[in-house]
């Protein structure tokens, strides 16, 4: 076999942290995608949108390039599918809902027509060269997630996409343990599975627990209720949907998000809702409180989310009463507790009925991915000789890898790489000698990756410190100073108490410009250079901060 038959795998997002999933399997001269996710910035990050992967590898081997399979609708798996549209038109495989909620996005931007998908569900096989691959159905969090199988000539290759064993999933589709173990029985080389809840000892709740306790909460509630949860947390909404028949309340979507899913979930016969149910701000106003059923997205505490606006008073045609209850039917994502925190007090302040907290504590919330045995549970079945865990930080990661080693998978054959390590597998023997590149694209507006780190680290300057302008005119003939030094401050220190350190600054300036006049240095680029190093360290030594100061020198 020639080192160009070698079957390759890595990571280009998705290692050492939650979120903008993306792995490549390339075997020969054939690649295949798995997901392409986009992740929510934190506030470090000043003005960025999203961040999703770097692709330049795929970029520069584009022709080779065979499809784009997406193993579920997640945002964290499918928000850089139209950003990688943009620079590689490939074609996309998913399933019928995961095709609707991508279909959203690439509507959004104006992709949809140039772009072609196709529909696959658990029993679909598909055949590129000598790479064959079939599917499995496995339980999560939203509706049709599958896992994906790859045969090669080394061998075969598992990747299970996000998943958890539930036995009474409250959409009926229960992961295909029967063909999970076929698979298994049959020499899996590499498994490739997440590891988001590698920590969490026993086996993940069922979603149908969920059920239970919203029914409660619904019977106990007085005035309107609002239940705040993830748009594309499909079997939630069904069973808030469920909570209201029984309560005889009518139901109002608030967030774009969760109209657009609801409306994909409906159209697709994957959520069930009377005729007539669903109404509009309009309509709830006229209703009485207790007829009236609020699901809004915001349960991670973003503030344009519905929730964030409603907790504010700043929701122009709904607001919260004292008596009203509020459910948030999620569990705050790492980073997000303070977010989340400051809106909870709010609807306290409000005088809102708040159910919060951890899902095992209110009932109202469980994970889609699997714990401790549910992971060991995916292993045991898929036996394999090699082991890459993934989707998750680096003690997830860690923590899988001796869950593993637990059920069977022999030390020294589990991979725990960074998001650019490149996996080898030659003659049945897998090694981790190189790396491709890789890292993070950010998007901001319009812009997708024409933001580095070194506007980053300006604008985390002008927001902590603020800056300074300085104005200086100098004659071209006789290059002496005719105007200025003139200082502009914005987001540094107020101007008018502070006309003795700008003083200061200018007498400072001008007699810097003089000395270079004499010196005979007249460049511009050095001129600047040395006005800011003069200026910054004076306004250091007075006020131990570092605005950004852009000196600015016309000549007449």
């Amino acid at each position: 076999m020639s080192a160009n038959e070698t079957l390759s795998i890595f990571a280009l997002g998705g290692i050492n942290e939650i979120g903008k999933n993306m792995y490549v399997l390339q075997y020969a001269d054939d690649i295949f995608i798995i997901d392409c996710g986009g992740k929510f910035p934190d506030e470090s990050l000043l003005g960025i949108d999203l961040i999703i992967p770097d692709i330049r590898y795929l970029a520069e081997n584009r022709e080779k390039i065979r499809a784009l399979i997406v193993t579920h609708g997640h945002e964290d798996h499918i928000g850089g599918v139209p950003y990688l549209l943009r620079e590689l038109n490939v074609p996309i495989y998913a399933t019928n809902f995961t095709l609707g909620l991508i279909e959203l996005k690439l509507d959004e931007h104006r992709l949809r027509a140039e772009t072609k998908l196709h529909p696959i569900d658990s029993d679909t096989e598909l055949e590129f060269g000598e790479v064959k691959l079939s599917f499995f159905k496995v339980s999560h969090s939203i509706p049709d997630c599958l896992g994906i199988v790859f045969e090669t000539p080394e061998g075969k290759v598992v990747h299970t996409g996000d998943f958890k064993f539930d036995l009474t999933p409250a959409n009926d589709q229960a992961a295909d343990i029967h063909k999970m173990a076929q698979i298994g029985s049959d020499s899996v080389l590499m498994l490739i599975s997440e590891s988001t809840n590698a920590e969490r000892t026993g086996l993940t709740p069922s979603e149908q627990m969920v059920g239970g306790h919203m029914e409660e909460a619904f019977m106990k509630a007085e005035g309107k209720i609002f239940v705040s949860t993830f748009a594309s947390n499909v079997n939630r909404v069904q069973q808030v949907v469920q909570a209201a028949i029984k309560t005889n309340r009518r139901l109002l979507l608030l967030g774009r998000s969760m109209v657009n899913v609801v409306n994909v979930a409906i159209e697709r016969g994957y959520l069930h809702v009377p005729e007539g149910m669903l109404i509009d701000p309009r309509t709830a106003d006229r209703l009485a409180p207790e007829k009236v059923a609020i699901l809004c997205t915001g349960s991670q505490g973003e503030p344009m989310a519905a929730l964030a606006r409603l907790a504010s008073g700043n929701y122009r045609d709904i607001s919260i009463y004292p008596g009203d209850t509020v459910i948030l039917a999620a569990s705050p994502i790492p980073g997000n507790e303070r977010d989340v925190s400051r809106i909870i007090d709010n609807l306290f302040l409000l005088g809102a009925k708040v159910i919060y907290g951890s899902g095992s504590t209110t009932g109202m919330h469980v994970s889609g991915h699997g714990y401790q045995e549910d992971l060991k549970l995916m292993l045991t079945l898929m036996k394999p000789k090699y082991f890459i865990p993934i989707h998750g930080e680096y003690r997830m990661l860690h923590h899988h890898r001796l869950l593993a080693e637990s059920v069977g998978v022999e030390k020294g054959r589990t991979f725990i790489i960074k998001n650019g390590d490149v996996v080898d597998i030659e003659k049945g023997i897998a090694r981790q000698t190189r790396t491709v590149p890789s890292g993070v694209t950010y998007v901001d507006g319009m812009g997708v990756g024409d933001v580095g780190d070194v506007v980053l680290r300006d604008r985390k300057q002008l927001s902590e410190d603020g800056m300074l302008v300085v104005v200086v005119t100098i004659s071209k003939s006789e290059r002496k100073i005719i105007s200025g030094p003139d200082t502009i401050s914005r987001g540094f220190v107020y101007a008018r108490d502070s006309e003795d350190l700008f003083t200061e600054v200018n007498r400072l300036v001008k007699k810097r410009v003089d000395e270079l006049q004499e010196a005979n240095i007249s460049q511009w680029n050095v001129m600047k250079q040395n006005i800011r190093k003069t200026v910054g360290q004076y306004l250091f030594s007075q006020t131990k901060k570092r605005p950004m100061i852009l000196p600015v020198i016309i000549e007449i």
